[in-house]
């Protein structure tokens, strides 16, 4: 694609679109990982190591996490891998709504400079990713830039959504049955389906805790007839479904890699659909209460959601037991894409399991406010997310770029950044059993966890080289990098039978399949 500012800024290409979203999300990226490795290089003493002031951490941890996951991870996903993948995967010239779809991005990126003027501003935000009453409520931080970033970052995705929904709906190739698209498409939708379902009630509770602070309503004050929990009820109601708008499109993407570099048929297809990707979105909804487990309620909640909770494993399960069956007899082959999807299989595998003891009531009340509850999270979502995202751009970047990256430093990185993630969150559940308290900015009163603190430093650092030079590999793969042709996988997926990078429209006259078509038709064995 030949570069054209004012081409690029009034973009309606879906493809151009989600470019501008990868940008976006890896440039949010980079200000989480920065804000992690200020909170990691604090940790590494006891006592004031490049701060002495506690609230300068407390941003620094909200920076971090609410730009990682509203700034990068669900728009990468939802993002960039939708609006580049799914108008090609089923034969599209282009979204339904293109005009709709460029607003969304510009919103996303309107999103992002609110989140940067958390370094600007002099009361930034200091409430976590999570804006909890009554401290968002009381403290001298913005908590209106808060609320009003989430509120802007969650328009954007609704109407994309939208889109999505019409242009998957409409303008399928002809030929192409709901039953034969891919299983990232699938995965998307389901995503969509829970962000349209549950986007407005957590619009509705960071509204409401701004119209507490500012406006002097008391919805959850419990002196003038409030009630915190209710905010943590909201809050939860949709993030823990959020868990599964991460989990549903990376997963999607793995399946993408394996069954391509295994050269293999999705292993039981219908499962992964109906059980799989149906299962998560009919059960993500009633899963949110075991977040509040030690915040007061009564056993019998407690009980039913610890059912609940673990009922939601079946899905997942099956998810996960086919992806591990697409390998099963596959011609594989350990090019870089192909490494970080196993990897997140490796790194998935610990964060489900080490999340049954959360599940159990008798167990979490022990467990969590610990660094066990940080490490599982970063093990089953965060890490295990990004390395997909990371894995699906190395897949695609040859037909993003019409280029090949450099296989031995992808490789390189993705290996450092194994090593780096295992060092950082292992250890970081092991002090969590033994005791260590999360968000802590200084933990004197435990001086037996420092050296573990210094371990978790050295490998926040080294999974942070690694990442750099995978962004670094991308950068000069698309300038210098060698022609890739069209399809270098040789994947039978509709995306791959366009020239690469794919032109505006994706084909000189639209594509059509025969009905027995699908993306995974390799030759069984």
């Amino acid at each position: 694609m030949s570069f054209n500012i004012k081409e690029w800024i009034f973009t309606t290409d879906h493809k151009r679109v989600g470019v501008l979203y990868l940008i976006g999300s890896i440039a949010a990226f980079g200000v989480a990982g920065i804000a992690a490795m200020l909170m990691r290089i604090e940790l590494s003493t006891l006592g004031p190591t490049i701060t002495t002031n506690p609230t300068q951490y407390n941003v620094w941890l909200y920076a971090h996490g609410a730009v990682m996951i509203l700034g990068f991870q669900i728009p990468a996903l939802t993002g960039f891998f939708a609006n580049y993948c799914i108008p090609l995967m089923i034969g599209a010239k282009d979204v339904a709504f293109p005009r709709v779809n460029a607003l969304s991005v510009w919103l996303f990126y309107v999103g992002i400079i609110l989140a940067l003027l958390t370094f600007v501003v002099p009361d930034p935000p200091d409430v976590m990713w999570t804006g909890y009453p009554p401290y968002s409520t009381i403290t001298t931080g913005n908590t209106a830039l808060y609320s009003f970033t989430v509120l802007v970052l969650g328009f954007a995705s609704i109407i994309g959504g939208v889109n999505f929904l019409t242009t998957v709906a409409y303008m399928r190739a002809p030929g192409l049955k709901w039953s034969n698209l891919n299983i990232f498409v699938w995965c998307t939708l389901g995503a969509f389906v829970l962000q349209l379902i549950f986007v407005p009630v957590l619009g509705t509770a960071v509204t409401l805790i701004s119209f507490d602070k500012y406006l002097g309503t008391h919805f959850f004050d419990p002196s003038r007839g409030g009630d915190v929990l209710t905010y943590q009820n909201l809050f939860w109601f949709y993030s823990h479904p959020a868990v599964y708008v991460i989990f549903l499109p990376f997963i999607g993407v793995v399946y993408e890699i394996v069954a391509t570099f295994a050269k293999n048929r999705v292993f039981n297809h219908k499962v992964v659909l109906w059980g799989g990707i149906g299962g998560i979105v009919i059960l993500s909804g009633e899963v949110w209460v075991h977040h509040l487990y030690v915040s007061g309620m009564a056993d019998w909640i407690r009980i039913g959601q610890m059912v609940t909770t673990l009922l939601i494993s079946i899905p997942v399960g099956l998810l996960v037991i086919s992806l591990a069956g697409t390998l099963y007899k596959g011609s594989i082959t350990f090019e870089t894409p192909m490494l970080y999807a196993l990897g997140v299989l490796f790194l998935f595998l610990i964060g489900g399991l080490t999340g049954i003891p959360l599940a159990l009531t008798s167990l979490t009340l022990h467990l969590s406010d610990t660094y066990y509850v940080v490490g599982h999270f970063h093990y089953v979502m965060a890490v295990a997310g990004t390395f997909a995202i990371f894995g699906g751009v190395y897949y695609w970047f040859p037909k993003i770029t019409g280029r090949m990256y450099n296989e031995r430093w992808g490789k390189i990185g993705f290996w450092l950044t194994f090593v780096g993630v295992n060092i950082v969150f292992w250890i970081m559940m092991t002090v969590g059993v033994k005791g260590m308290p999360r968000r802590y900015y200084d933990y004197s009163a435990f001086p037996q966890f420092e050296s573990a603190h210094q371990w978790m430093t050295l490998g926040a650092a080294i999974l942070g080289v690694g990442f750099l030079i995978a962004v670094a590999n991308w950068i000069i793969g698309a300038m210098k990098g060698a022609p890739a042709g069209d399809n270098p996988w040789r994947s039978q997926s509709l995306e791959w039978t366009t020239v690469s990078p794919p032109p505006h429209g994706n084909w000189p006259s639209p594509p059509s399949v025969d009905p027995d078509w699908t993306p995974y038709s390799y030759e069984r064995r």
